[in-house]
């Protein structure tokens, strides 16, 4: 069963899509020759667009399809654009750069409408758009609308702008890449992601292959800091900043800072410290 999609929008525009809206006008609007309020035009497409009726949302694609350019710029850059209108003008409009630009600088475009534009080029080509169950299917994890370049392959091809837009909204595929990049308007960029989870967190603060600006974040982060194997590895990584990493020391268990006394892995500084704490708590 496709997943209901809540749209706000004025009451004016209401009545051109409700349940109760006969076929006929349903139609009237979808082909743009009613009398459509202006700033909620992109909004009653989408819902026609995904309408019960074939008649119906055949209509309102096309109607997207042959809107004038500055039209449809305009109906992208608003901030009302909803992310599935995002998403449906990407795929009508694959190949257009302009309108493409327009979307990934949204903050609310959604990680696999950035996902396609990313992977079009600049001549446009014949992209199959999803019906109603096949775009609630991808909302809700379902399988690709399209055949992607590799993750890899393609990241070979994006703009830093693209590259940054990535890290903040893509899957943990992406992240996984993007936090290895040596531009650190990329790489930091992961950090504010809202899908990183704790996990992928803390095999970063282990990672002393990354750029010590993603290491200082890290550290400046008060919720991440709460998790104890968090704070241990930010203690074992030679790239935190000596005093944050004397700091944490002081809040490991006696075990572990046992072990770090002991250990050759870790900043001599570290380990003469842990050994002095040792010794102090034997007294």
């Amino acid at each position: 069963m496709a997943q209901k999609v809540t749209i706000r929008m004025s009451a004016a525009a209401a009545a051109f899509v409700g349940p109760d809206t006969p076929k006929d006008e349903k139609i009237r609007a979808a082909r743009g020759e009613a009398d459509l309020p202006p700033d909620n035009l992109g909004t009653i497409l989408l819902i026609l667009s995904r309408d019960p009726d074939l008649d119906v949302r055949t209509a309102a694609r096309k109607s997207l399809r042959e809107l004038p350019s500055e039209e449809l710029l305009a109906m992208a850059s608003s901030p009302q654009a909803h992310p599935l209108l995002l998403d449906l003008l990407a795929r009508l409009h694959a190949g257009d750069r302009k309108l493409a630009d327009v979307i990934l600088s949204q903050p609310e475009a959604e990680p696999r409408t950035v996902e396609f534009l990313t992977a079009q080029g600049t001549e446009p080509s014949d992209v199959e758009v999803p019906d109603e169950d096949a775009a609630v299917a991808a909302e809700e994890g379902g399988g690709e609308d399209e055949e992607y370049l590799s993750k890899f392959k393609l990241l070979q091809h994006l703009s830093i702008g693209e590259k940054i837009k990535m890290a903040m909204t893509g899957d943990k595929e992406w992240r996984l890449l993007l936090i290895k990049e040596t531009n650190k308007l990329v790489s930091t960029a992961v950090l504010k992601n809202p899908r990183l989870t704790d996990p992928e967190v803390l095999a970063i603060a282990k990672s002393i292959e990354l750029n010590e600006e993603i290491i200082r974040l890290i550290c400046m982060n008060k919720e991440w800091l709460k998790i104890y194997p968090i704070r241990k590895a930010l203690v074992e990584n030679s790239k935190t900043p000596l005093p944050k990493a004397l700091r944490f020391l002081t809040t490991l268990n006696d075990k572990d800072i046992q072990a770090l006394s002991k250990s050759r892995n870790i900043s001599s500084v570290i380990a003469q410290q842990a050994q002095r704490l040792v010794r102090s708590k034997k007294r």
